[in-house]
């Protein structure tokens, strides 16, 4: 199975149209949303990861680009250092993902890449710059 994060930019004219379910439905993708900014009469703009068979992700990919929609790949990862993690859990309580979670009772606090959709939520509430973004 095929599995891409990214970025879609929808022009104004398409806020309105069901082009996720088009995926879903037609090209026969899984898309999670991990984060959106849609207003009417704006661009919007979806961060997605998009996956399954590699054959229908290109179909998929074509069929939005042709729309107008313009993707990019996900160009930032978080990256979080252990060595410099004290295990406040500052950044546990505002991960919404849980990607960086606390086992208690001994509050070591982990991170999981694989859950995280680089909301930077986390960046700014940790005073020991454990966790930063990778371009």
């Amino acid at each position: 199975m095929a599995k891409k994060r990214l970025v879609l930019s929808f022009p104004v004219h398409l806020i309105d149209q069901p082009v996720t379910y088009q995926l879903v439905k037609k090209y026969d993708l899984m898309v999670n949303i991990l984060r959106a900014r849609v207003t009417p009469n704006e661009e919007g703009r979806l961060t997605v990861e998009i996956s399954g068979k590699k054959s229908n992700l290109d179909k998929g990919l074509l069929f939005i680009s042709e729309l107008g929609v313009n993707f990019q790949p996900l160009a930032q990862e978080v990256r979080w250092h252990e060595e410099r993690c004290i295990g406040c859990t500052a950044c546990t309580s505002i991960c919404p993902t849980a990607a960086l979670s606390v086992t208690r009772p001994e509050m070591l606090v982990s991170f999981t890449q694989d859950k995280c959709i680089a909301c930077e939520l986390c960046v700014p509430v940790c005073p020991y710059r454990a966790v930063e973004i990778i371009s």
